[in-house]
This record gives structure tokens, sequence and C-alpha cells, in this order.
């Protein structure tokens, strides 16, 4: 994880369950449940560093991110969730500084980036879930221990005389707070700009009826009173939810996925990796059968519903290649099966977007496409005769860089083989849209109405090439005779180019027209954090963020870049 090349980093896995947590705690008081941090000191993901004071490295984020997970799908009674810490006047320290000194470059980003993904899953269930999060900040919270309170609805802090909520990172480690702290004090929490400056630049924060008055936090309470305070807190939030008082969840089986040296292959998903050509190919499957009828066949299927499956299996294909095949930077996505059979069950869920389940699904296959939109790496897709780019699965197409799309049949396909199609259809206007608050079709003709209002006109009509192209959808229809050429020739130049120069090109493209919270969060990750987090004022043998705790004050190079 050190910047040294030859250091080797762990292959890792984002699977996890409450059996099996060491770092938190789901505990459950009828509409209320808590997660309580208590991270092992000894259970860093990686050796090198302690997580004292209930600090954090990837590994605990994993656990938070399964825990948020299975609150909103095996918990529908649950309507308010509480965050506190399990450790006597300590709420949560941060992302741990030994672990973030020793880790290379890639590690820190694909971190942040994961743990802003996270805290983006926390607002999202608050605001679609009906499940409150409410931040009990029983001691200190530092830094990435503040986002994770910044994350939740309100924040409740503990006036004790001592504790307090911080954001030392710009004084302290010459770094930014890496998951939107800077972005969330002023755009969520409404603190004026120049009481957010002394705040990111205060080591020891602020506390009590400061923090109060400054916004920074929603109210401090003794500490004779404080779970009182919480749990009322949580009780009034959970009474405006619309999720059921009762209810069977949908467990959240281990996933079915064999792991091969060159790939991944799920039930619907398989993954091919070619590490010489620095290529992924990713083929998502349609569903065999019809969708089920009712809600209550919907609920019978639970974790084999298929737009759960593989929405649970994409997922976890995108966040395992993210983080372990860094050189395989272009991702070729396909997809195969019948497109009305797909469209059956994108019809399914939106005609049962009141039930909780069908309504977890919807928002589930949502944020899995937001983390493909932020993935850094070049997405082409490939729509041959055989895809069914149909629906939801359109968007995967609009997601992408570049679309290429056969015109007509391979001279040498199976007998009977159609031409390739698309479909649009109504869920492409509205329900799944980025984290700029635009839909991929907006974006794609951001300032163009004339187009987006050409392609309305065409909901749920088979489009062939020369259709998808005329109306904007690809970007360019072939024939057999130049596919393979032209499809090699854009794979092969696209490896050659600065990986570097593709991130920050693919960045800009991807995320048009206006800002929202959750977009300059990534955006600012991307620019700033991933600039501020190679400066030898942050991670050079005198750096900051190498010398913290040593004693020794940094040197830093003052020109101003």
């Amino acid at each position: 994880m050190a910047d040294d090349s030859t250091t080797t980093v762990p292959v890792v896995s984002f699977d996890a369950s409450p059996d099996s947590y060491r770092h938190l705690a789901l505990k459950f008081d009828g509409p209320v449940a808590t997660i309580e941090l208590r991270t092992a000191e000894d259970g860093g993901l990686v050796p090198g560093y302690e997580l004292k004071l209930n600090s954090y490295d990837l590994g605990v984020d994993i656990e938070l991110h399964d825990a948020v997970q299975r609150l909103r799908f095996e918990h529908p009674e649950v309507h308010a969730v509480v965050i506190t810490g399990g450790l006597e006047k300590v709420f949560c320290a941060g992302a741990n500084i030994r672990m973030l000194a020793q880790s290379g470059h890639p590690w820190k980003v694909n971190f942040c980036k994961f743990t802003n993904e996270t805290r983006n899953g926390i607002e999202d269930a608050t605001e679609n879930s009906g499940q409150t999060y409410i931040a009990a900040v029983n001691g200190t919270a530092a830094g990435g221990g503040y986002e994770l309170a910044l994350a939740c609805d309100q924040i409740l802090l503990i006036d004790d005389g001592s504790s307090a909520v911080s954001l030392p990172e710009v004084p302290l480690l010459a770094v930014l707070p890496g998951t939107g702290g800077l972005t969330r004090v002023v755009d969520k929490r409404k603190v004026r700009k120049d009481r957010a400056d002394v705040f990111a630049t205060k080591t020891e924060g602020l506390r009590g009826k400061t923090a109060v008055d400054w916004k920074l936090v929603d109210a401090s309470v003794p500490r004779s009173k404080f779970a009182d305070a919480v749990r009322e807190r949580a009780l009034t939030a959970g009474r405006r939810s619309h999720r059921p008082a009762e209810g069977n969840g949908i467990a959240l089986t281990p996933l079915h996925r064999e792991i091969t040296e060159n790939g991944l292959s799920y039930r619907h998903v398989d993954v091919a990796i070619d590490r010489d050509a620095g290529r992924v190919d990713l083929t998502v499957r349609a569903p065999e059968q019809p969708a089920p009828s009712s809600i209550e066949e919907i609920h019978a299927q639970g974790v084999d519903f298929y737009p759960l499956a593989v929405t649970r299996e994409l997922d976890d294909a995108i966040l395992r290649l993210r983080t372990n095949e860094l050189e395989a930077g272009t991702w070729v996505i396909r997809t195969t099966g019948d497109a009305q059979l797909l469209l059956s069950y994108s019809q399914a869920t939106g005609d049962h977007l009141d039930d909780w389940f069908v309504n977890e699904v919807r928002h589930f296959w949502k944020r899995t496409l937001k983390r493909l939109d932020v993935t850094s790496r070049s997405l082409i897709t490939l729509v041959e005769p055989g895809s069914c780019f149909a629906g939801p699965f359109l968007e995967l197409v609009l997601a992408s860089d570049r679309q290429y799309m056969l015109d007509g049949r391979f001279e040498d396909g199976p007998e009977g083989q159609e031409p390739a199609t698309l479909i649009v259809s109504e869920i492409n206007f509205g329900p799944l849209p980025m984290s700029n608050g635009l839909t991929r079709l907006q974006s794609r003709f951001y300032g163009d109405e004339e187009s987006l209002e050409a392609v309305r006109n065409v909901i749920g009509k088979p489009l062939d090439a020369a259709a998808a192209e005329e109306l904007g959808l690809v970007t360019y229809a072939l024939d057999d005779l130049d596919w393979e050429d032209d499809v090699r020739i854009v794979l092969e130049e696209r490896a050659a180019m600065s990986p570097d120069a593709l991130t920050g090109m693919e960045a800009n493209h991807r995320f048009v027209g206006p800002e929202t919270m959750e977009s300059k969060i990534f955006a600012r990750l991307t620019a700033w954090q991933n600039w501020i987090f190679i400066r030898p004022n942050a991670v050079g043998p005198d750096g900051a963020l190498r010398r913290f705790g040593t004693g020794q004050k940094a040197i830093f190079d003052r020109r101003r870049v």
C-alpha cells in the first residue's frame, strides 16, 4: 500500500455480514435501529496500523456499507437509524492516519471514493427509504468521524465539556476532508463560509452551544439526558416514515460468485479480464423468465428477484474491478438476452413502486449506475445482435463514454440472428438520475430539448442501428465489414493514452450542466484531493501526513500553485 510500487496490495472482497462484523454492531429497538461503531484496534485490513479511537479504514467502511444495505432490505420495520460510538467519549476519530500515510495514491483515492458512496447511501436512505439517520455523537468526532455524522439527517452532540466536532485535516495533515466534509458543512448544514473557514482550520474543533449556534450540530445535550434525547429524535423522525410497521425483510444471502485468474462469473454477470490489453469485458444477461405478476410473487422471489439479483452482482463486480484491477483501464460493456423479458421486470417494478421492497430495488439500481458513473475507467458499449439494451439496461449505454452499434447482422453469425436494437422506456426519463440531478438522456442531450423530445417520441419502439444513430443514441453505427477492425482500433487507441488524462477528460464529459452537493463532492475529490494527495506537502518524506504523530513539524514548499 505504500507509494513504493513493489508493495503488495491485498485483493479486496466487499463481502460482509452481521455475524462477521469486527468493527460495528447492529442493535434493534422497535422502529429504531442503532449502528454502534467499536472498531477493533487490531482489525486493520492490512498490517502496519492500529484502528485506535474508532478510526476506520476500508475494512470498517465495507461493514458500514453492508449494514446500511441490510437495514434497507432486511428490516422494513426500521424507520430510523442511530449511528453512535461504542467507546467512552469517542464517536469516531475518522480515517486512520497511519493507514493513509502508508498507502499508495490509488489506494487512498479508491478508499475515499467508496467511503463517499457509503455516506451518499446513508443520505439516500434518509431521502428515499423512510429510514432517517441520526448521529448520536457521544464523544469526539474528528475528520471523517464528523463527516460520518454530516451524512446523517440530524446530529446530536453530547455536552460534557470536552466532546467536540472538528475537521482538522488542513492544519494537521495538509490534505482535505476526503468524504465531503467541506461541501456538506456549507451546502447541507448552511454554515456561513467565514465560519466554515475558521472551523476547517481549527484543530480542536467546536463543542456545546457554539457548535449549535454555528449550525455544525442540531443540538447539544447533557450526558444525563443524551440517550433519551436521541431516542425521542429517532422516534419522531420515524413517525414520518412510509415503510410498513411490520413485515418480512428480504435476506441478502451470499452472492453466487466464481473467481478465476482472469475473471468473475455470477448468475447474471460475467467479467473477463485481459491484463495485457488493459481491458475488461463485462457482460450482463437478461432474465430467462417473465416477471412475476403480483407483489406477493415478487416478495416470494426475494433475493432472487431478477432486478435485485443482477444489481447486486453488477455492483459487486464494479467494486472488485475498481479496487483490484487498477491497470484494466477500459471496460467493454455488452448485454445478452431477451429485451422483452427484461422490460417485463421493468414494468413490474414500475407498477409496484409504492411497495417498500420494490422501491428499494429501484434505488439500488440507481446507486449502482451512479457508482459506474464515477468509476475512473473508459466505458465502451458494444451493441450487437443478441443484445438487450432496453429500459434499465439502456442506462448502461448512456453511462458509457462511447457506443458502437452493429448495423445489420454478422455475416458468420448464427442462423436466424436478428439485428441489434435499442429500446427506450419511461424509466430512462426520470427515476435513475445521475449525481448532477439529470437523467443520462438529459446529460447526453444537454441544452438540446429537440433531440431529447425526439427520443421520447420513440418510447417502446425497437430502434435499429440507423435509427439509433440518427437519434444520437450511439456514437457510430458500423456494418459487419468494419466492425472488428474499428472496434479493435478504438480499444487499442484508448489503451495507449494517459490514464490520468483520460480520467480527467471522462469526468468532465460525463457530468454536464448543474452541480449538486453530491456531484461537487465527487468532482472535488477527483480534482482537488487527488492532486493534494500526491503533493510533497502532504505525502512527501517531510510532509504533514508522514510526520503526523512524530513530534516533528512538517516542512512545506510555500509556493502557491
